[in-house]
């Protein structure tokens, strides 16, 4: 089974959860770490559903990517 899971950058960290597996989430300070923790998490949290006898959720949650043409100026803050 694939499972959706978003991936969002915050002004430290990244995070990352899969909607359709509630509770189940992963914070690292970069991309690839929380990658893998996420993937880590997947795996724990579905451990666990079945070895407590609870139903593990089918996938249903889907993303697309939307291109969005820039109609606006935007403006990057410089590197300190």
């Amino acid at each position: 089974m694939k499972y959706s899971v978003f991936i969002e950058k915050g002004p430290t960290s990244y995070g990352a959860y899969a909607p359709d597996l509630p509770g189940c989430g992963a914070a690292e300070a970069t991309r690839d770490e929380v990658t893998q923790l996420i993937r880590e998490a997947v795996d724990f949290h579905l451990e666990g559903l079945r070895r407590d006898g609870d139903p593990v959720p089918l996938p249903q949650t889907t993303a697309i990517e939307v291109d969005v043409p820039l109609t606006t100026k935007v403006s990057v803050p410089a590197a300190v």
